[in-house]
């Protein structure tokens, strides 16, 4: 049972763009410089840090790209299982998600996480695995979702579709498709905004963690709470 399309799935989206910001300010400012939503960058990060680039530690990218490439292939596994049993995924797919961001956001507290360490920092590496896996999911659940202009975890091509939209009608225009481009480009950069705000007020890293797990959390919760008839279709 795929998700049925409309403004309730589309806003869902939206604030799972705003969580990536959050995210990716902890896993850059914080882990890094490593991203864990953002594998274009982080593949990026891998290949500079094997030239011997300062401050890059090829380590954590791959970290981060084993965990995300896991938490793709999971969570396909996860939602076709589900699926295959004729029941709703994309709220349990959210709740797995953030059980993993909790989790990471745990370990970062635990472990007294507090400033980018080295990169023989094992702590820092259990974090970036667990929310590398849980973005690797997330992935797959907007993927199948298939909402446009809304990945999530990217904004680049909302962008770029915004943008030559204004100007070339055969890209493709009107409100609805605007006005998503828009909120995922505002949404990414509002994210960062504020995950890097909390953590220049000295909130602890694991805080800006847990704050997106609680809302995936609220998020999936309540889809999957919703009646199947309001929330679900078939597909």
């Amino acid at each position: 049972m795929k998700p049925r399309a409309g403004v309730g799935l589309t806003s869902v989206m939206v604030a799972l763009t705003l969580t990536t910001g959050m995210i990716e300010a902890v896993s850059f400012l914080v882990l890094g410089p490593v991203f864990t939503a953002v594998q274009t960058g982080n593949l990026l990060f891998l290949s500079f840090a094997l030239t011997g680039a300062v401050d890059l530690s090829p380590t954590a990218s791959v970290v981060s790209f084993a965990g995300f490439v896991a938490g793709a292939v999971l969570g396909s596994r996860f939602e076709s299982t589900v699926d295959a049993h004729g029941h709703r995924w994309f709220g349990p797919a959210l709740i797995v998600e953030a059980l993993l961001l909790g989790l990471g956001g745990l370990v970062a507290w635990r472990t007294g996480l507090t400033t980018p360490g080295s990169p023989a920092d094992d702590p820092h590496y259990a974090v970036i695995a667990l929310v590398a896996v849980a973005m690797g999911m997330r992935n797959i659940t907007t993927l199948r979702a298939r909402v446009a202009d809304l990945p999530t975890t990217v904004s680049t091509r909302a962008l770029t579709a915004l943008l030559g939209g204004l100007t070339d009608p055969r890209i493709g225009a009107g409100s609805g498709k605007e006005g998503r481009r828009l909120a995922s480009v505002g949404a990414m950069f509002t994210g960062g905004l504020l995950g890097a705000w909390l953590l220049h007020e000295d909130i602890h890293p694991a805080v800006v963690l847990l704050l997106p797990a609680l809302l995936v959390l609220a998020l999936g919760t309540a889809y999957w709470a919703m009646p199947r008839r309001r929330t679900s279709e078939p597909g």
